[in-house]
């Protein structure tokens, strides 16, 4: 069984699920070569429910004789679009008939999506099956290949293939063993005219005009499926109201393929001298107009070295004033390189085109043009740009410790203003990784000797146990304090307009628990990112902010980051200015902003192809989940965050993901499991948490130790906790500090205590913190038989839970309330006639709403950023809990709940 088979028997197995509730028919498309038929092969292999029947254009009466008998039935149709009219016709009635009727049947047909769709059946749900993942064309290589493929061949291969499982076997079957092997170099491109055509087949038409391959042409240019139809008509010399072939479609002025597959393939079969023409045309078109693709036309027009030509091509792809997105300049920078017959220029231009690739998120792109430009014959200059981009990365996607090794090696090459860029990634790597001590040697300013050894030590010095107090982010995903000694960094200030420099002496002051000598240059870093739009020195004044514990500053700059790489197309910045605002939003006690800010950031990392960013944004998304009590999303996103985690060697997020599946253990009233899971993590030994997070578990681990009964494993952390709180960098720690003491003292300082961390909450935003002090206080008093009191501040902890999302743990406080005699005031939702909705928890109600809306169960995974199993596991709880049988049922009622004021 392939990695194909293995990908496309989940997808069914989902789709048989949701038909079951949605009304049985689906029209399955996608690009030649998608699987359409393998699809339903899988369909009717895992089809339980009864009989399956294949049916050609004239079982149509077969069918609906079948339709009558008793029992669930699978009816598969494959190419539907290849019937006659009056069958096609004959096939959307009997479709509609299942649809309204809601007879047992599941209905499922296949139609190519490179001609125009079938009017006959535009009215029917659509599945379009996707590019396959790269996990599931590595196995689909692994499980079909006749020889070993060697690792880089095989990720060439994946990304030249794009996820088309009939072009990835095509390419296999034109490559050789030492091909394969890596032991001979492989074509270029790998996917050449004659294995798209492979693919293609006889789809492929006559192009007496010139009409596709012009089209064909634009778009390679552009890097997008859509052109512009005036420019390519004007080039094609064709007429503005010329039908066009079934291949194209026009909508807006804009002209696209229905297939993107098909427009490499129309373009890969043509001749050079056809391809040259097509590009010099549309440049010829083009006169007049400015900016990179005219130049780019024109360069694609020429075959040979053409020094002038690549010269002007790569002046204006590196011009700044230029709207062009960073994909535009990166092919215009690549055939500038592939132009250049200068040695030293070409792997200069083949590093910028890097750059851009990486910016516009395509980070396999920048590694095959990363390796052009690191040849011995490329200036040391280069080959540090080179070793620099490799680490920026590998930091967001690859095992951190080799990004650590790059930027060093890059911080050895460079001149010093990049050099000063390249320990502050090998720094950040080595946080990642959670080495202290890495971290401080990548900090050591280069002019103080044996700098080195004495930030080892610094760290390596021994102590209590109990002691070690570190943290704090680099790139501020969290905290930040250190371990305290008498080693203090160089005071000597930065030069003005250094933010490189004063953000690693404010971090490097951090990291040695000097938040005297870090404010300065930290504030100075802050300042300057946010007095202007550059996305970088956003996100570094962000990450400034974070270590000073100014969460509206990092808020702020995180906010302004993302709108400044959305405007520049920075597709690589967007993921982390989302990770940014996620982290300052739980800093901040705003979880549900959070949980929206990492949602979001998910996306986007995972379109980018950064697995280490899009680790950190599910480690936020369990924590956020463990708040609101879907122990099921906690699990979900936890274990994600630690798949990538454990091999790429991130630490920080690893230690996250855990605290998030022991809180969810804490709320689900589970102490002792909870105690467990965080023991290991924030007392001293091996086995402790990053070393910027664990102090953040300390609050939680004191409550479920205190609640487990083992009260004493606890007190030293607390002395650990107090020293993290005078740090000032967390808003929440000062009455978290107060509730820890109130849960280890005595009954004569315990009341106190509580009271004053109430007073420290007026001082915070956030419901959660402080509803978990008045449920814990609660407690205390009812324990004590002070009832009336502990009434009162459990009621505050319920409504406090409630107001910020948290039921789990307002069912908690509930439950004390009942303990101590009292029935729990109603909910607002309940007494206001909320209507049965009310009766759902959040998860549930967001995914009843989208499904409501319309959205299938994938697009309702992706929307939430969790997996499709997990919808359909949701979508039956709320079928069980409302009493309904169907989606429609589900619209109608949030229908008129809404209709009636019900407020979700």
């Amino acid at each position: 069984m392939t990695g194909h088979t293995t990908a496309r028997q989940r997808l069914t197995a989902e789709l048989l699920d949701a038909l079951r509730t949605d009304g049985g028919v689906r029209v399955v498309t996608g690009e030649p070569g998608c699987g359409r038929t393998t699809f339903l092969d899988h369909a009717a292999r895992l089809f339980r429910g009864g009989p399956v029947r294949h049916v050609r254009a004239d079982g149509v009466r077969e069918l609906d004789e079948a339709l009558r008998t008793a029992g669930p039935l699978l009816v598969c149709v494959d190419d539907a679009d290849l019937w006659d009219a009056p069958s096609r016709a004959a096939l959307a009635r009997t479709a509609g008939r299942i649809r309204e009727t809601a007879v047992r049947t599941t209905l499922l047909l296949t139609v190519a999506n490179h001609r125009p769709p079938p009017p006959e059946l535009a009215d029917l749900p659509v599945l379009r099956l996707g590019p396959l993942t790269p996990g599931d064309a590595a196995l689909l290589i692994r499980e079909r290949a006749d020889s070993a493929v060697d690792p880089a061949v095989r990720e060439e291969l994946i990304s030249a293939a794009e996820g088309n499982p009939a072009l990835l076997l095509a390419l296999l079957r034109s490559l050789s063993p030492d091909q394969l092997g890596g032991r001979r170099a492989l074509p270029q491109p790998p996917a050449g005219g004659e294995v798209l055509a492979d693919v293609a087949g006889d789809r492929l038409p006559d192009d007496p005009g010139g009409l596709l391959l012009t089209t064909a042409a634009a778009a390679r240019a552009t890097g997008e499926e859509e052109t512009d139809a005036a420019l390519v008509l004007r080039a094609a010399h064709a007429a503005a109201n010329a039908p066009l072939p079934d291949l194209l479609t026009r909508s807006e002025g804009r002209l696209r393929f229905r297939s993107a597959l098909m427009a490499r393939a129309v373009y890969a079969t043509a001749s050079s001298e056809d391809r040259r023409a097509a590009h010099l045309a549309l440049a010829e078109a083009a006169t007049g107009q400015e900016g990179i693709l005219p130049l780019l036309h024109r360069a694609w027009a020429v075959s040979a070295p053409a020094p002038t030509v690549a010269a002007s091509l790569a002046a204006a792809a590196a011009d700044p004033s230029s709207p062009a997105p960073p994909a535009l300049r990166r092919r215009a920078l690549t055939r500038a390189a592939d132009l250049t017959p200068d040695e030293a220029e070409r792997a200069r231009r083949h590093l910028a085109a890097a750059e851009q690739a990486l910016l516009a998120g395509h980070a396999a792109d920048a590694l095959r043009l990363l390796d052009r430009a690191r040849g011995r014959s490329a200036p040391a200059a280069v080959r540090g740009g080179a070793e620099l981009l490799r680490g920026a990365v590998l930091l967001a996607d690859g095992p951190v410790e080799d990004a650590r090794e790059s930027f060093l090696l890059a911080a050895d090459l460079l001149p010093p203003p990049a050099a000063a860029r390249a320990t502050l990634g090998a720094a950040d790597a080595a946080w990642s990784a959670g080495d202290p001590t890495a971290c401080l040697s990548a900090l050591a300013p280069t002019h103080t000797p044996r700098t080195l050894p004495l930030a080892e030590a610094c760290v390596r010095v021994p102590k209590q146990p109990g002691s070690q107090r570190l943290g704090g982010p680099p790139a501020a995903r969290v905290g930040a304090t250190a371990p305290r000694t008498a080693c203090t960094p160089p005071t000597n200030p930065p030069p003005d307009g250094d933010p490189s420099r004063d953000h690693r002496d404010g971090m490097r002051a951090v990291l040695l628990a000097r938040f005297d000598l870090a404010a300065t240059p930290l504030r100075r870093v802050v300042e300057n990112g946010l007095h202007g739009t550059d996305p970088d020195r956003l996100l570094r004044s962000a990450a400034a902010a974070l270590m000073l514990g100014d969460v509206t500053s990092a808020r702020r700059a995180g906010a302004r980051a993302l709108a400044a790489a959305r405007t520049s197309g920075s597709a690589a910045l967007e993921p982390r200015a989302l990770e940014y605002l996620a982290y300052a939003e739980l800093r901040a006690g705003r979880h549900q902003l959070a949980r929206t800010h990492a949602e979001e950031g998910l996306r986007a990392a995972e379109r980018a192809g950064q697995r280490n960013t899009a680790a950190h944004h599910h480690a936020v998304l369990a924590l956020a989940a463990s708040i609101e009590g879907e122990a099921d999303l906690v699990a979900e996103h936890a274990e994600e965050a630690l798949r990538t985690a454990r091999r790429h060697g991130l630490a920080q997020a690893a230690t996250l993901a855990h605290w998030a599946a022991a809180r969810a253990d804490l709320g689900a009233g589970r102490p002792r499991e909870a105690a467990q899971r965080l023991g290991p993590l924030v007392r001293p030994g091996a086995r402790r948490g990053h070393f910027a997070v664990w102090m953040l578990a300390v609050p939680c681990f004191v409550e479920a130790a205190a609640s487990a009964g083992r009260p004493q494993h606890a007190a030293a952390l607390v002395e650990d906790f107090a020293l993290w709180a005078a740090c000032g960098a967390d808003p929440q720690a000062p009455s978290q500090l107060l509730r820890c003491r109130a849960l280890l003292a005595g009954p004569d300082t315990a009341d106190e205590l509580y009271l004053s961390a109430l007073d420290r909450h007026d001082d915070t935003v956030g419901d959660f913190e402080r509803a978990r002090t008045e449920l814990l206080y609660g407690k205390w008093l009812r324990r004590r038989r002070r009832l009336r009191e502990a009434r009162t501040r459990l009621e505050e902890a319920r409504l406090g839970f409630e107001r910020c999302g948290a039921p789990l743990w307002a069912q908690q406080a509930a439950a004390e309330l009942r303990a101590g005699g009292a029935a729990p005031n109603p909910a607002p939702a309940a007494s206001s006639g909320a209507g049965d909705l009310a009766r759902l928890t959040p998860q549930q109600l967001r995914i009843a709403r989208y499904v409501a809306a319309g959205a299938t169960n994938r697009e309702v995974a992706l929307s939430l950023s969790v997996s499709t199993r997990t919808v359909d596991y949701h979508l039956r709880n709320v079928f069980a809990t409302l009493g309904l049988r169907s989606r429609v049922e589900l619209v109608r009622l949030v229908e008129q709940e809404e209709k009636t004021g019900a407020r979700l």
